[in-house]
């Protein structure tokens, strides 16, 4: 089996509502979906975290991989990335990502020629359902969705989430700029979903180490789970960490300055940013060696989370939940989706390679949305459109 065509297109992934966060509002994501053709008849797909991942693809990795054998996966990374270590040193991680996607391409590839999922190529199930958050967070207003602007509104969202589709999973943005403000929408989150159900934080580097010290002991007496980024730096959560008996977490990806400075206790992050399922697997086995918990986020097209449950399935060491903006997402590429959590799990997909299918149609449409409007600007300020935000808040 030779690989005939690779085609990169870049989509946008519009949220149903656009959500407030440290940076301003979030309206969706632009990710680059991935097709490597085989004269097999067999087509992989999959995803890159970025519009960029779409050039380079076409104009690059295309040219290098025709001919290729797309089973010698190693043998392809070789005519398309370089050395990790070189790319790290010369500040070009964005081409591990891009590399990345085309290496969930070619597992799925992989799982269509043996007719096996990627789960079982990666040593078979441990579990088949997949565990997933809500999200909350304050949402702007549009197409008669989102306008949660108080604590009250964003906890009536969530109690509709454990009423409706039966979740006691919960996670969300808690970055205020005023202290007090983010323990009422914690306290009012907590009390619309019980204190049972687990809650995490994510403030995303919202808060300096003297604010976030004095938000730590509220956020404990809530039995908030995890907090994520809650200040900007590992060094500065290392400051924060005697402070607080909470779990850390964080989307950054340092593990040897994780290891040396002793935070977060967990990392977050996807399959296609570490450089595919085989970089992917060496992290979480350190992550394990050195007792440093895992799971994914959120935020893709459809293809990309396919493989974070293939992941999921396959490592026990992620007993945690994923991140999860799927019931915000009103679109995506394949035809089995969007994925929507039932009871705070989805199943695996079980069909050959990552169990999923892209559909022409969606891709199509999702393309023109990008062709149309641009990439999504996950910085804009509604506050002060002509300026940025800068952190911490408080």
């Amino acid at each position: 089996m030779k690989i005939t065509r690779v085609r990169a297109t870049p989509v946008n992934v519009p949220l149903e509502a656009a959500y407030v966060w440290s940076y301003g509002a979030l309206p969706g994501f632009t990710q680059t979906i991935i097709e490597v053709e085989t004269d097999a008849g067999l087509t992989g797909i999959g995803e890159a975290p970025s519009a960029a991942a779409a050039q380079v693809i076409n104009a690059s990795f295309a040219e290098a991989l025709a001919g290729c054998d797309p089973i010698d996966i190693t043998g392809c990374e070789l005519r398309c990335l370089p050395s990790t270590r070189g790319v790290q040193s010369v500040s070009e991680l964005a081409m591990t990502a891009i590399w990345g996607g085309v290496e969930m391409a070619l597992w799925d590839l992989r799982g269509k020629a043996w007719n096996q999922p990627v789960y079982q190529l990666l040593g078979g199930a441990v579990r088949k359902d997949i565990a997933f958050t809500e999200y909350f967070a304050y949402r702007l207003a549009g197409n008669g969705k989102g306008g949660e602007a108080s604590a009250e509104a964003v906890a009536d969202y969530c109690a509709r989430m454990k009423q409706e589709h039966g979740s006691t999973l919960f996670e969300g943005k808690v970055s205020d700029a005023e202290p007090a403000a983010a323990i009422r929408l914690a306290t009012a989150v907590r009390k619309a979903i019980g204190d049972d159900a687990l809650m995490r934080a994510d403030s995303n580097h919202a808060y300096s180490v003297a604010t976030a010290r004095t938000l730590a002991p509220a956020f404990e007496e809530l039995g908030i789970d995890c907090w994520e980024d809650p200040v900007g730096t590992y060094e500065d959560m290392a400051r924060l960490r005697p402070h607080t008996r909470l779990a850390l977490s964080s989307h950054n990806t340092d593990f040897p300055k994780a290891v040396s400075l002793g935070v977060p206790d967990n990392i977050v992050t996807n399959i296609a940013g570490h450089g595919g399922f085989t970089a992917t697997l060496k992290f979480i086995g350190a992550c394990e060696k050195m007792g440093i918990g895992f799971w994914c986020y959120s935020g893709d097209s459809g293809v990309a989370t396919a493989a974070y449950m293939h992941l999921c399935a396959s490592q026990s060491w992620i007993t945690k939940p994923n991140q999860s903006l799927l019931r915000m997402q009103p679109h995506d590429v394949i035809e089995e989706g969007p994925f929507r959590p039932k009871n705070n799990v989805v199943r695996v997909p079980e069909g050959p390679g990552l169990g999923v299918t892209l559909s022409q149609e969606k891709l199509k449409f999702l393309h023109q949305h990008f062709l149309d409007n641009g990439a999504m600007n996950k910085y804009h300020n509604p506050a002060d459109p002509g300026r940025y935000v800068r952190l911490p808040l408080a």
